[in-house]
């Protein structure tokens, strides 16, 4: 038997000529793919996030620095469009990130996830923390120069590499 897409029948249906556990199979295999889904969507949206997570702070060491008037509003607006633009990307990844716990709430129980949840709640205070150095920013009363903010630039690169090290390795 062919499917449309020319491969042959469920392989795991073959080895099973009781229809019922066949079905039960391709359930499986469909709850399976949906999981795939969440978690491609759910990667999707949180690199996405970081690329605006990583450039905003980029932009407020130029605003820190910025000589005249005209060169700051340009860069204040850049901030305000990206940060507006990046925000939903993190409710986006929170969100399918808990539908990806939903499907599979043991992962509670393991330390590395643990860690990485904690990690991820510091990466949102950061993102809220970020909005809140932007409207200092706009009511002009930002008092921290350029170098701090090139050093608050790389908490979210120490966070990276963490999660991705933590969801791959697995290291306990």
């Amino acid at each position: 038997m062919v499917t449309q897409k020319g491969a042959k029948a469920p392989f795991l249906c073959q080895k099973y000529h009781n229809k019922i556990e066949c079905s039960k199979l391709a359930k499986l295999k469909r709850r399976f793919m949906n999981y795939l889904w969440l978690k491609a969507l759910h990667i999707i949206f949180m690199v996405s996030w970081f690329a605006g997570i990583f450039y905003l702070p980029r932009i407020f060491v130029n605003l820190a620095m910025a000589k005249s008037d005209e060169t700051y509003q340009h860069l204040l607006l850049m901030a305000n469009k990206l940060y507006r633009f990046v925000t939903p990307f993190m409710f986006l990844t929170v969100g399918f990130g808990g539908w990806l716990l939903f499907q599979n709430p043991n992962l509670l129980e393991l330390n590395w996830f643990l860690l990485k949840l904690t990690l991820v709640v510091s990466l949102i205070i950061y993102h809220f923390v970020c909005g809140n150095y932007l409207a200092k920013f706009r009511d002009k009363e930002q008092i921290k120069n350029h170098v701090f903010y090139r050093w608050f630039n790389e908490f979210p690169v120490l966070i990276l590499f963490s999660v991705v090290i933590l969801v791959i390795v697995k290291p306990f």
